[in-house]
């Protein structure tokens, strides 16, 4: 059995329930042991975070994946304020967004960033570069000891 603690968690920030579903299923078929939780706005985002209205039970991700354009707080928005929290900063945030325009790009790694990957139209793709962020994020990049 396997202890869902030592999981890499991966918490995803999208509205799309669409790409939502798409990157559910690449982490799926990759085959590494992921827990994926999905919110769908930055609002959301934060009280899963900080463990408020319903969310009293999660532990923080070791990693955010996060759109740009959604609804109440903005991809954009919610990136320059967990960067300004000394509690949350620490958890690295790929954007993953449909926008290739070079001043998202620029506003993200401004704001804190650690990656951005504009979402390919074609499924196979779509799929194949959400496993590719998953090998890098899980299997090559070490992370900072999870705090009790």
């Amino acid at each position: 059995m396997i202890d869902s603690d030592s999981l890499f968690r991966v918490l995803l920030i999208e509205d799309e329930p669409a790409d939502a579903h798409l990157i559910r299923l690449a982490f799926e078929e990759n085959k590494v042991l992921v827990n994926l939780s999905h919110v769908k706005d930055g609002v959301e985002a934060f009280s899963f975070l900080r463990r408020e209205s319903g969310y009293a039970d999660e532990v923080q991700p070791d990693l955010i994946l996060l759109d740009l354009n959604m609804p109440r707080m903005s991809g954009r928005q919610f990136l320059e304020k967990i960067k300004q929290d000394g509690a949350l900063r620490h958890i690295p945030v790929v954007v993953l967004t449909t926008s290739d325009s070079e001043s998202d790009i620029l506003t993200s790694y401004n704001l804190g960033a650690a990656g951005y990957v504009v979402k390919p139209v074609d499924i196979d793709d779509f799929i194949r570069q959400v496993q590719t962020l998953e090998d890098y994020w899980v299997a090559l990049v070490r992370h900072p000891q999870k705090q009790g």
